[in-house]
């Protein structure tokens, strides 16, 4: 891993943490440190440390009132990175080095803060070459989402997606689905819903050069990543809007899939890496 700088990302987690690992993040327990939230008698939280003499003195009934807290909770973040063939396209960016840093991102960001980083890379399954339970060190974080930026996909399957899914089982964690989401639609909603429980974020890895970078006239030499092969296609006006409004149609098509899995709208993230457009997304309600 080379010593350049994180990207910092902001994120607000959709739910209020439970769990005593102190972290950055408002829980819904209360603890001895944290933002002050109200106060309560003595009997519901009896911690002289806490006692409200200010509270006490006033109480006609000449209770006992202590100050409670909210605790400061830490959470996992998962990046599930589908590393099928499609994802070797190249046009305006690479789209497995933009995987990278936007990984690289969270990773740095994650860590920082006290939270858990985990990885899965997934193909027709599991890659556990790219498998990194969370971790809230800095170093591990950081190299495994590095290695992304290497990884070239072969199959053309992302089936692994769902098992990757189907391993975050237990308390609510912050994941971050990255695809280019060429995948059937029935495959999208299976593993949308499998990630119902958690705040999810799907981000679509998009490239310029796949609708606007079309020109209206010409030969153009298209490969099927998927193992189609290649293709001579003359390009013309008609073909360019037509494949314009089936990239447009197909992200319409993903977002419904969101909505009704009940995860947070994909973030489309054109052609480089922007820290300040995904932290917005992601501060949002």
């Amino acid at each position: 891993m080379s010593g350049r700088p994180t990207a910092e990302i902001l994120y607000l987690p959709r739910w209020r943490p439970r769990g005593s690992r102190v972290g950055a993040h408002r829980g819904r327990d209360a603890g001895g440190l944290g933002t002050y939230r109200d106060q309560v008698p003595f009997l519901s939280l009896p911690d002289a440390r806490r006692i409200d003499m200010r509270a006490t003195l006033r109480d006609p009934f000449e209770g006992v009132h202590v100050r409670r807290f909210e605790a400061r909770t830490a959470v996992e973040v998962w990046a599930l990175v589908d590393l099928s063939a499609s994802m070797r396209f190249q046009g305006a960016a690479d789209r497995m080095a933009l995987a990278r840093d936007l990984c690289v991102g969270l990773a740095g960001s994650a860590t920082r803060i006290g939270d858990g980083f985990g990885l899965i890379g997934c193909d027709e399954a599991i890659r556990r070459d790219l498998y990194l339970p969370a971790t809230r060190r800095r170093g591990p974080a950081l190299s495994m989402a590095d290695r992304l930026g290497a990884v070239e996909g072969v199959t053309t399957s992302a089936a692994g997606m769902l098992d990757a899914a189907h391993q975050l089982a237990g308390r609510p964690k912050l994941v971050f689905v990255i695809s280019d989401f060429r995948w059937p639609e029935t495959l999208i909603g299976r593993v949308f819903a499998s990630l119902a429980l958690h705040d999810t974020v799907p981000v679509l890895l998009a490239d310029s050069a796949e609708d606007e970078g079309l020109p209206d006239w010409g030969l153009a030499e298209l490969e099927d990543l998927e193992g189609a092969g290649r293709r001579l296609v003359f390009l013309r006006p008609s073909l360019r809007r037509r494949w314009i409004d089936q990239e447009r149609e197909r992200r319409e098509r993903l977002r419904a899939a969101a909505v009704t899995a009940g995860v947070r709208a994909p973030f489309v993230l054109y052609d480089r890496f922007d820290a300040d457009a995904l932290s917005r997304h992601l501060l949002s309600r």
